[in-house]
């Protein structure tokens, strides 16, 4: 309900209320005896007092329930103040153990029965029944209102908890995202920086061209960030990013601009280049990037290839480097998380990737992906 619990029980009990003074003036065409001032008195606080069933709900039903009682003890009929005590009686199975609300059941059937002896019913067995069936019913559909409260607030817990892990999994994957731009820009940026330092004297065509590169990079990352800052802020949502996803078609861009930038790099294209999935497209772009960017930074100068199989069902794409003298096991084991976004990337469009060193020298990525791939939990 949009109201307060509290003021959901008041209005409950002044309805209650109005009835039983309503059912209290039909007494006697009922064949009961008239309710005199004490008897509207005691059905008013019988009822009333539920106004604070939620907050003590156990003294509150035997508190009415003692009511009733000394209603009944008075000779009034015991109908006008019986909707307080199925009320509280209700409150307690739906709010407390088990053990205790039985407890308050009983108490309410004994009552029951005790005002068919006084108002001297002629048919005991049937109330009898009453007093069994009615308490019981009441106590099964608090009960069930209780596993019901209980499943919601668990089912709240898990929506909670589950959105708290999506919200992980997004920071997750716009750190990748940022890993991938920041790190093989600024290691491109590095490399051509230092070279256009070296020959900035003796050889200005080649530090003009390493500055050149430079400035293609950065532009480059720039856009790539300002597209992801376009699509995580809150107001732009339901706008389309300012530039297009980076994909396989800009592969031949980024092998260009890290061969000026003196790695040779040869890249090798087989079968008929076609469009891909959007997010297969950039896992494909994202994992050649970071194997690039692994070369630059633990291969300098080794011959690389890359290579870009498209089959019929399935991409296939490698980079191969030869070795430079060192060791690729050690130079691959400082503690980036370079591999490990390459692997979740490609489990996460259901690829495979092998990454290792060569039996002849040097490393290789591996990966293949489907091309009719979608993104999986």
């Amino acid at each position: 309900m949009r109201i307060r619990p509290g003021a959901a029980d008041v209005f409950i009990a002044l309805a209650q209320t109005c009835v039983a003074v309503l059912l209290g003036r039909e007494a006697s065409s009922q064949g009961q005896p008239p309710l005199d001032l004490a008897g509207y008195v005691l059905a008013v606080v019988i009822n009333m007092a539920c106004a604070f069933r939620s907050k003590a709900p156990v003294g509150v039903c035997l508190f009415v329930i003692a009511t009733w009682t000394l209603y009944i003890a008075l000779g009034n009929w015991p109908v006008v103040g019986s909707y307080g005590g199925m009320n509280a009686c209700y409150t307690v199975a739906a709010t407390r153990r088990a053990r205790t609300s039985v407890s308050c059941a009983a108490v309410l059937g004994a009552v029951w029965v005790f005002a068919g002896i006084r108002a001297g019913s002629d048919s005991m067995p049937s109330v009898a029944v009453q007093a069994l069936a009615v308490p019981a019913v009441i106590w099964r559909f608090g009960r069930v209102a209780r596993r019901s409260t209980k499943l919601a607030e668990q089912l709240a817990k898990e929506q909670e908890a589950r959105a708290r892990r999506e919200v992980a999994e997004e920071r997750g994957r716009i750190a990748r995202e940022l890993h991938d731009i920041i790190a093989h820009h600024m290691s491109v940026i590095s490399v051509q920086s230092g070279l256009a330092r070296f020959v900035f004297e003796s050889d200005p065509p080649t530090a003009r061209g390493a500055l050149g590169t430079i400035s293609a990079t950065s532009q480059e990352a720039l856009e790539e960030l300002r597209r992801m800052l376009h699509v995580l802020r809150a107001e732009d949502l339901d706008g389309e990013p300012s530039a297009p996803m980076p994909g396989l078609a800009r592969l031949s861009d980024m092998v260009e601009r890290l061969r000026a930038g003196g790695l040779p790099v040869e890249l090798r294209v087989e079968g008929q280049a076609r469009t891909l999935a959007p997010g297969v497209d950039l896992c494909a772009y994202r994992v050649m990037q970071e194997a690039l960017t692994n070369v630059l930074k633990h291969a300098p100068g080794a011959r690389t290839t890359v290579e870009v199989c498209y089959e019929r069902n399935h991409v296939a794409l490698a980079v191969v480097n030869e070795s430079t003298g060192g060791n690729p096991v050690r130079n691959r084991s400082g503690g980036g998380h370079g591999l490990i976004g390459m692997r979740e990337r490609a489990k996460l469009y259901g690829g495979t990737i092998r990454t290792g060193p060569r039996s002849g020298g040097g490393f290789e990525v591996r990966l293949l992906l489907p091309t009719s791939a979608q993104p999986t939990a």
